[in-house]
């Protein structure tokens, strides 16, 4: 896809650019407890800023249902997102009507000024042309900078790039490059590595995946619903039973896309889920005992893998190869994170990963930083790795 970003749009001197960023943080004890969305909108709001623009920040924050709350405001995220700035940020106590245009008029050029929830308006969610209306005469520009949103079609993520002109944010540009690399025009061969609890969670993901990679590498609790379609025995093992004529199909359908689906073919066991427990053993997927869990890949397989990935010059990665929160069974994505990261720094793999656990279980692995990109958007990441046209983005196209 083509789309405008920063670099095309001129001078914005004087000009309100209107913003929109995911701030929607974990708090605690009126502490924001991550600030990875914050700090990723620190280039777009820099940027946008010393260029002389009035900075107007749109975002939403918890599920207010169209009314105001003070548990809901983003006056509280604003201490945060000074720090990570470096320096102050305004606050405008609506995000449409007479007192937020007023408000708008009244700051001076190289402001960063943040606009209260917007959804503490009903027609938010609905995308109503009147709020869109109503938020659009704020501004002169639009800047969408949160994929992580772009997944809903709202009056802040989808209404204002169709009334303004609309730009890709210095966030947003580099997720869809990364994605497009992933996924888009690939550099072949190209591996996925699919993962967590459930294949209900992941059937569209799953059913897409086979026609657009060579590997699929499946782990985690699905790869048990596989191994039982296959007419493994995975004992106590989690597994959806119920969709393992499901699962068939999608490795049918892989062998039609010539998609080569890699399941473990060594498991890491035990009688219980608990931390190094007495009853753990390694064994081959045919010798899992009625008593026991398969709660890790083992490591022979895990070896086999990281030479598949050897073989392919493009990587993406969702969720864990096994029940990665407790040692040892966080050894497999550790190990294969490990080998896909010494392949990205070598400079032979592109390897983009996306998705609230897969986040969590390559910094465990001390090697998120050495990933090519990394998505923190989670809904919109599946979705894009469904398929599935994400209204946020689609607005955007040139």
């Amino acid at each position: 896809m083509t789309f405008k970003t920063l670099d095309d749009l001129g001078d914005v001197t004087g000009q309100a650019v209107l913003v929109r960023e995911d701030l929607n943080v974990p708090m605690a004890d009126g502490q924001v407890t991550d600030d990875t969305r914050l700090r990723a909108a620190v280039p777009t709001l820099t940027e946008l800023a010393d260029k002389g623009a009035k900075v107007l920040v749109l975002a939403h924050f918890g599920r207010p249902k169209g009314e105001r709350s003070e548990a809901n405001s983003l006056k509280q995220v604003l201490p945060a997102l000074s720090h990570v700035l470096g320096r102050p940020v305004a606050f405008i106590d609506d995000c449409a009507g007479a007192e937020a245009e007023a408000a708008v008029a009244a700051l001076d050029n190289g402001t960063i000024a943040v606009l209260e929830n917007t959804r503490f308006h009903k027609g938010e969610e609905k995308n109503d042309p009147e709020l869109v209306a109503a938020i659009a005469k704020l501004g002169q520009a639009y800047v969408n900078d949160a994929f992580s949103a772009a997944h809903r079609a709202h009056a802040s993520t989808e209404g204002l790039a169709k009334v303004l002109p609309a730009y890709a944010g210095r966030a947003m540009q580099a997720e869809l490059e990364a994605l497009e690399k992933a996924l888009g025009k690939p550099v072949k061969p190209v591996a996925a590595v699919v993962g967590g609890a459930k294949v209900s969670t992941k059937l569209d993901v799953l059913k897409h995946l086979v026609s657009k990679v060579d590997h699929l590498i499946i782990g985690g609790g699905m790869a048990n619903t596989f191994l039982a379609a296959r007419g493994v025995d995975v004992g106590k093992s989690l597994c959806e039973h119920d969709l393992t004529g499901t699962a068939e199909e999608i490795l049918d359908n892989a062998d039609k896309a010539g998609c080569t689906v890699h399941l473990p073919y060594d498991v890491v066991l035990s009688k219980e889920f608990a931390a190094n427990p007495p009853s753990l053993r390694t064994a081959n997927v045919h010798e899992v005992g009625a008593d026991e869990m398969i709660l890790d890949v083992g490591p022979a397989a895990v070896e086999a893998l990281g030479d598949v990935l050897k073989t392919c010059r493009t990587l993406v990665w969702n969720g864990p190869m096994g029940a990665f929160e407790m040692a040892p069974f966080d050894a497999a994505t550790v190990a294969l994170a490990k080998t896909a990261a010494a392949l990205t720094k070598e400079g032979s793999l592109v390897s983009v990963a996306g998705g609230g656990d897969t986040v969590a279980a390559l910094n465990h692995a001390g090697v998120a930083g050495d990933f090519s990109y990394i998505s923190t958007a989670g809904g919109a990441f599946l979705e894009w790795m469904e398929g599935k046209e994400l209204p946020g983005v689609a607005a955007l196209e040139a």
